[in-house]
């Protein structure tokens, strides 16, 4: 059994080392061979791709089962949740829709659920108590100096830009806008995989309703049509009556195992910098590496801990435990540690009280924005035309 890892390992490890790891062989939870769905692109297709394995002399058929971003999303929604149930403490800006004359209420999305995280249009678009748009006000503003060199803003409002990544590309700079790397990454791979070639099928309607009879209208609004040579007539099955039959291509895949690889750059947080009164700071430095580290540990354990039901009949089962091997020294074998959600929740706690001895802190309650009215009437624009065109996506 690995050992769990300490605080002194982890200021270690942030000080010297080049990354954590952690890879975990996966197999579908209806047990190996059984088949799962991966998911689809445009054009309808998997991301399948020849790779090369230790071992095996000719590279093997893999398709990609979630990607970087789809797993930093995971990582983010457990994240909220944490947040939400008080089990961690970190910084949430968040835009309330409640009081937005909307079809379809939005309530709250925060930095964790948007997209491009505190640089988001949603976020960019939005006003605080006082009525400024967010970034031309006072705290908004202080993203706009932000910067690898500085990232104490950053670590202020929204420290998972600094673990997973940020382009502040149409922020007041532009294409100059503030730019962290990734890092954290993590995907899950299918290994050796075989393509079934058609998923066939009817769905059986109980009411027994015939395809020769002919109707009119909408599926909201239809009725049968008087005699069958009406003109515009469409068919039960265009409104979900009638037995329906399928036959599309992506039908799943069976494969050997499938990995879930996850490393965090230790190299890509030392390139951060967290200047106190304007003044480098070689100890607050060091203090919010450790604290980005244990943050990004965490959320990769209270991802793992929620299990791995990624979509639809794809849902995967860990043969192993989640443990993780530190890349110290080359040549030397890498040290294994174990870490739950909750013990990385501790050390969290731990090495951000570290950070505030040397007055590195961050945003303690949330920073709650309202939609600024052009983004109120375009998403309220949006849903009309979603109301009136059922079933058509953009």
């Amino acid at each position: 059994m690995s050992a769990m890892l300490s605080l002194q390992d982890l200021k270690n490890a942030v000080a010297n080392a080049t990354a954590f790891r952690c890879r975990r062989r996966l197999q579908p939870a209806g047990g190996a061979g059984t088949k799962i769905f991966p998911p689809t692109y445009p054009g309808g297709v998997y991301a399948t791709e020849p790779r090369r394995l230790p071992g095996i002399p000719n590279p093997v058929e893999c398709v990609l089962l979630d990607s970087v971003q789809s797993q930093a999303n995971r990582m983010e929604e457990a994240l909220q949740q944490a947040a939400d149930g008080g089990t961690i403490a970190i910084p949430v800006v968040a835009v309330d829709f409640s009081d937005a004359a909307l079809l379809e209420p939005v309530g709250r999305i925060t930095s964790l659920e948007a997209p491009h995280r505190i640089s988001d249009a949603i976020l960019r678009d939005a006003m605080t108590a006082d009525g400024k748009k967010f970034r031309e006000s006072e705290i908004g503003a202080t993203l706009n100096h932000a910067s690898t060199r500085n990232a104490g803003p950053l670590f202020d409002l929204c420290p998972t830009s600094l673990i997973f990544g940020i382009w502040d590309s149409t922020g007041p700079k532009g294409g100059l806008g503030m730019k962290v790397e990734r890092a954290m990454a993590s995907e899950i791979v299918a290994i050796n995989v075989a393509k079934a070639e058609k998923a066939r099928g009817v769905r059986h309607d109980p009411l027994g309703i015939r395809a020769a009879i002919a109707l009119t209208g909408t599926a909201s609004d239809w009725r049968v049509a008087e005699g069958q040579k009406a003109k515009s007539t469409i068919k039960p099955s265009e409104i979900n009556h009638g037995n329906v039959p399928f036959d599309g291509n992506n039908a799943g895949v069976t494969f050997d195992f499938a990995e879930q690889t996850t490393v965090l750059s230790l190299v890509a947080l030392r390139r951060l910098r967290f200047p106190i009164n304007g003044k480098p700071n070689p100890s607050a430095d060091m203090a919010g590496h450790a604290t980005l580290a244990a943050l990004a540990m965490f959320a990769a354990a209270a991802a793992a801990e929620k299990g791995l039901d990624l979509r639809s009949r794809c849902v995967l089962w860990p043969e192993g435990p989640m443990e993780w091997e530190l890349l110290e020294r080359p040549g030397d074998q890498p040290q294994s540690f174990t870490i739950t959600a909750s013990h990385a929740a501790k050390l969290l706690k731990e090495a951000y009280e570290i950070c505030t001895n040397h007055g590195l802190r961050w945003r303690e309650e949330p920073l709650i924005l309202k939609p600024t009215p052009q983004l109120v009437e375009l998403v309220k624009k949006s849903q009309e035309i979603a109301a009136a065109n059922p079933g058509v996506e953009e």
